[in-house]
């Protein structure tokens, strides 16, 4: 973070108090990791209150602390008071955007959000300096900790935006300010949340509503409600480019991933990914996208993406020895389980040469769906019938439907929940050459801790 004086945060955040006059070089939220250079924010959560740990930060050095009420232990000129810290915590990041002479590139979508992202960074990281949103810290706390930790140093800056509900995604690009607003796909995540499925592309579109003047919409042109995005894209004056089908990709199975044709711009491309299926494929060209409407050269860019992998819980491969002996693969897809990306997965799955062991997949609930729970669990199911995948392990009374719909030659197993789940595998299940895919709503299912304990417990190839 770049440091701020005090004084101009209580004018940024248009708080009246009378503050101690001293530099701030980072911005808390964890009363744990503030010191003598911080500003404490004394966020509420449904858990916990920040404010209970003001006295004992400030005692413990920290200069200064936001907060909403004064509180009566601790010195007047050590508490910058205002309405609302979050809403505060918002301001002071729109602030440090504001100061960034970067060019910033604001990305939404259902799924893939922070793989692509990262696809992003990796590209543009290969000719410049680049600032990212760390892991997926993409919501209301998470976008302005990324805008206040911003380097001033970096020419571009790849902002990560998630959102559950409608208006979320317009507050969090207000702040924000995108040079280039991306939404990646638009899928019926979170649909509990909303009327109906096109409420949740009107809220991707939010992301739009923050462009700056002269801005670009960079668009999956194959997404559900496109159209709609375009629109919405159009109405606020934004130069509109998509990718998807108009690259009129052409893929080509490989050993390990595939290699692709693509026309980026008016230049046409060859690269090889190191990860096959369709949504690798969409990020790709997605990254890609942004490189040339930047400007840079996308052949160049093109060849590093073979250099580009899976990352950990969104489906990196791990090669694992039995305690028996022999090996298998795990492939840790643990961090989500939206419909569509959990039928990606099992299509790899299915695309994967197991060498003579067996192809396994270990699926756990998928939440937020309202409604439609039932009918995508079970649309999933004939996914994995279709699939032919050898063995099935359903986890959480949801899954019970989606096991329904296997093929009787397909074996199948249920767990209540995710405990003894990695003892069973180890111990009883997994052989030589198996292929494991690990995948479920991260909070729900849990599922992310037996990927954890096999990854532990296992020694890496």
């Amino acid at each position: 973070m770049e440091s701020i004086n005090s004084k101009k945060i209580a004018e940024i955040v248009h708080s009246p108090s009378a503050v101690v006059d001293v530099d701030i070089k980072n911005i808390v939220t964890d009363s744990r990791k503030a010191h003598k250079t911080s500003m404490f924010i004394a966020l509420k959560g449904d858990k916990f209150d920040g404010h209970e740990f003001v006295k004992s930060v400030i005692e413990q050095g920290c200069p200064l602390a936001m907060v909403e009420r004064l509180l009566p232990n601790v010195p007047a000129v050590r508490q910058l008071v205002v309405a609302d810290c979050l809403e505060a915590y918002g301001r002071i990041g729109r602030y440090i955007r504001e100061n960034f002479q970067g060019k910033v590139i604001g990305l939404t979508g259902s799924a893939g959000k922070t793989t692509t992202k990262e696809e992003i960074k990796f590209l543009l990281s290969k000719f410049c300096d680049v600032y990212a949103t760390e892991a997926n810290h993409n919501n209301h706390i998470g976008v302005p900790e990324t805008l206040c930790n911003m380097s001033y140093s970096a020419q571009y800056a790849v902002l990560e935006m998630g959102m559950s509900a409608k208006g979320e995604i317009s507050k969090l690009t207000s702040f924000v300010r995108p040079d280039i607003a991306i939404v990646t796909n638009v899928y019926p995540m979170h649909i509990e949340f909303f009327e109906n499925f096109k409420g949740i592309a009107e809220a991707k579109a939010e992301i739009f509503e923050g462009l700056k003047k002269g801005g670009t919409a960079i668009i999956n042109g194959d997404t559900n409600y496109a159209d709609l995005l375009v629109r919405k894209a159009d109405d606020v004056g934004a130069k509109v480019v998509l990718f998807g089908a108009n690259n009129m990709p052409k893929v080509s199975p490989l050993d390990e991933g595939c290699h692709v044709e693509a026309k980026i711009g008016k230049k046409k491309v060859k690269f090889d990914l190191s990860e096959a299926g369709e949504h690798h494929v969409y990020n790709a060209l997605c990254a890609l996208t942004v490189a040339d409407v930047l400007g840079f050269d996308v052949e160049k860019a093109a060849a590093y993406l073979k250099d580009f992998g899976a990352l950990s819980g969104r489906g990196k491969k791990i090669k694992l020895k039995l305690q028996s002996g022999g090996v298998y693969t795990l492939i840790d897809d643990s961090y989500s389980g939206q419909p569509e990306a959990m039928k990606f997965a099992i299509e790899n799955l299915k695309n994967m040469n197991a060498h003579g062991g067996r192809k396994i997949a270990v699926l756990g609930k998928m939440a937020e769906l309202g409604e439609l729970s039932l009918q995508k669990h079970i649309e999933v199911g004939q996914a994995v019938r279709e699939a032919g995948i050898d063995i099935v392990i359903g986890v959480c009374p949801e899954m019970k439907d989606m096991l329904n719909q296997l093929k009787p030659e397909q074996k199948s197993y249920y767990f209540e929940n995710k405990d003894g789940l990695d003892e069973f595998l180890l111990n009883k299940l997994l052989q030589n050459n198996d292929i494991v895919l690990i995948k479920g709503a991260r909070y729900s299912s849990k599922l992310y801790q037996v990927a954890e304990s096999l990854i532990r417990l296992g020694e890496q190839v």
